[in-house]
């Protein structure tokens, strides 16, 4: 298991400066912007090396990401509860971790039953 907690982090920053080490790559003839992909720029954050989250825990009642692993959380499980981060326990975090056992995780994967956009379409 890994657990990040990303402290002065921001997740714009971040693919910012990843865009510019790919525009000076390809500005020095080291790579073709045809060769730019999802793994291109997952290599230049500064996350390079970490898996992406499956849950992201925000606490405080907040029901945003903040700014925080934009481009990471693509597939991400979102947890959103009322407890302030100084107030989070052991139980807050079982709880957390309950709410995420009982998902389906689809990957972005659409399937018959479970997309009820795509049976209105039908």
């Amino acid at each position: 298991m890994t657990v990040a907690l990303a402290l002065s982090y921001g997740g714009r920053q971040d693919i910012v400066n990843a865009a510019k080490a790919i525009a000076r790559a390809v500005a020095d003839g080291e790579l073709s912007p045809d060769d730019v992909d999802e793994q291109t720029v997952a290599q230049e954050l500064t996350t390079n090396g970490l898996p992406d989250p499956d849950l992201l825990i925000r606490t405080s009642g907040e029901l945003r990401v903040s700014n925080f692993f934009l481009f990471q959380l693509a597939y991400t499980e979102l947890y959103f509860t009322d407890t302030l981060w100084p107030d989070f326990r052991e139980r807050d975090f079982l709880a957390a971790l309950t709410a995420y056992q009982r998902r389906e995780r689809r990957f972005g994967a659409v399937t018959n039953g479970s997309d009820h956009r795509l049976r209105a379409q039908n």
